[in-house]
């Protein structure tokens, strides 16, 4: 059996509580609407979760609908924001075997956990649809009565009605409009996400309740307190990033890498403020994830790389089926890379890493200086990183240089990272360092992306040739490339030289 085509897009509504005895108003006369036509569709859906509940903890809500135009599996995820991003797919023969597409793209918060139908809403819901002169439908109301069970068809259950806003093809103005209208009849703001999330914590107050926001347990500006919140900023984006890797939704990759590596580099420069012996199993697991994205975000810089560089060429310079050797291999290399990193993002052991996060998050192996205040303790922590990224530049030669400069490049990085972590905190002062160093990253890294494209230039001309091609053209590119490579190490010195000043440094001392 083929794969189901699912569809994603992004939902803006908005949902009212609607007390007893209210009625829903008229709804003519809103921005844009020339006709309102109204319908009324009864529906069943049944959600999907963990048995305690760790979708609805994360505000995702994952049903069967049966029933009305859009019945299927709905999959609908928060997005920062504050919408929430909808993916559908058609709903096939199973009722209680949620599809393999929408189970990976839960698997961040489910991991080993067991999807199993934890509530059932049966709902008749009155539609309105609001529609322009012209026929477009700006906007749909729903006023829905809702009967809910806990579980698949009994259990505790409730019955309440809310009115719902969804814009189609209108804008904001109209969404507005529409909510003030429908206030002044007498609803108020929702005070639930989601049906499922009012019916489960109605019946599982204990269960189904949304954990408060989590906390160093430090005081506000300690070095500790400074070092959780950005651990947490990280960890969020590597949640977050997870389900558009799986997808392989643009740029994906690059993200969810650099997330991995700023949580490495900030776990290794802050041992004073954390426990290594806890920290450091996490760095060395963390630094596995980051090769299995290497591999996926090197190929789509590469293959970026050398096609802009092939574009750019006269086309009487261009000799052979050269752009169509670049695309298939290059085709080839993603898709090979792509299949590698979903496989890991399955494994138990990357499931273990994001369980050892959290419990990083929830009770922080703190070190006695981690109470102290963050400007006593963490510019001397940068400053650590920065003498030692100052001796891998002072150790580059003149001549051949290629891995001291990728070694530079790695403790550059770190510095950069170490600051941007405590910028917030220190001040602007700092901000500005971090760019700076920032700027000496970019040169060095653009160096390495020479040194690579040119090993794969070698490569590609030498199966060319073989293949019986002339080779003309991934010889020219491999002697742009090196003087790519020539520019890249004059704009590295000259990077080097405005963030060492000791003006820009003075904040380590």
């Amino acid at each position: 059996m083929g794969r189901m085509a699912a569809t994603t897009q992004v939902e803006r509504e908005i949902k009212l509580d609607v007390p007893d005895g209210v009625d829903l108003p008229a709804l003519g006369g809103l921005p844009g609407v020339a006709e309102v036509r109204p319908e009324v569709i009864d529906h069943e859906a049944v959600y999907f979760d963990t048995a305690d509940l760790r979708l609805l903890r994360n505000r995702i809500t994952l049903r069967r609908r049966s029933g009305g135009p859009d019945e299927g599996w709905h999959l609908k995820r928060p997005l920062p924001d504050g919408d929430r991003s909808e993916t559908r797919l058609p709903l096939g023969r199973s009722t209680r075997t949620v599809p393999a597409e929408l189970r990976r793209q839960v698997q961040v918060h489910v991991r080993t956990g067991t999807l199993v139908p934890v509530a059932t809403l049966r709902t008749r819901r009155e539609v309105h649809r609001l529609v322009a002169d012209d026929g477009t439908v700006l906007a749909e109301v729903a006023d829905d009565a809702v009967d809910g069970t806990v579980g698949r068809a009994d259990g505790a259950g409730s019955g309440w009605r809310e009115w719902e806003v969804e814009l189609v093809e209108g804008d904001d103005a109209l969404l507005e409009a529409a909510r003030e209208r429908l206030l002044s009849a007498g609803a108020v703001p929702a005070q639930h996400a989601s049906k499922v999330g009012r019916l489960l914590r109605s019946a599982m107050p204990d269960v189904a309740a949304v954990a408060a926001d989590p906390s160093s347990g430090l005081p506000e500006g300690s070095a500790g307190d400074v070092v959780w919140r950005h651990v947490a900023q990280q960890v969020a984006a590597l949640t977050a990033l997870d389900p558009q890797v799986r997808e392989d939704e643009p740029d994906a990759v690059h993200r969810m890498r650099v997330a991995a590596r700023r949580l490495r580099s900030v776990l290794r420069t802050f041992r004073p403020v954390l426990d290594r012996a806890a920290t450091d199993p996490l760095r060395d697991e963390l630094e596995v994830l980051g090769e299995a994205l290497a591999r996926a975000r090197d190929g789509e810089v590469l293959a970026a790389r050398i096609g802009g560089l092939l574009a750019e060429q006269d086309v009487a310079l261009v000799l052979g089926p050269a752009e169509r050797r670049l695309q298939d291999g290059a085709r080839d290399e993603h898709r090979r890379a792509q299949d590698a990193v979903v496989k890991h993002l399955g494994s138990d052991r990357y499931l273990r890493l994001l369980d050892d996060l959290d419990a990083l998050l929830a009770s922080p192996p703190w070190r006695p200086k981690a109470r102290k205040k963050a400007a006593s303790v963490l510019p001397r922590a940068v400053a650590r990183v920065w003498r030692d990224a100052a001796a891998r530049v002072e150790a580059v030669p003149d001549g051949d240089a290629d891995v001291a400069l990728h070694e530079a490049r790695k403790g550059v990085r770190r510095v950069r990272y170490a600051a941007e972590a405590v910028a917030p905190t220190l001040g602007g002062k700092v901000a500005r360092f971090a760019a700076r160093v920032e700027a000496v990253q970019d040169a060095l890294g653009e160096h390495q992306d020479s040194v690579v494209a040119r090993t794969a230039l070698r490569q590609i001309g030498i199966e060319a040739h073989l293949a019986g091609e002339n080779a003309f053209t991934w010889g020219l590119l491999h002697g742009l490339e090196r003087e790519r490579a020539a520019r890249a190490r004059a704009d590295f010195r000259r990077a080097w030289a405005k963030a060492a000043r000791p003006k820009r440094t003075g904040w380590l001392a």
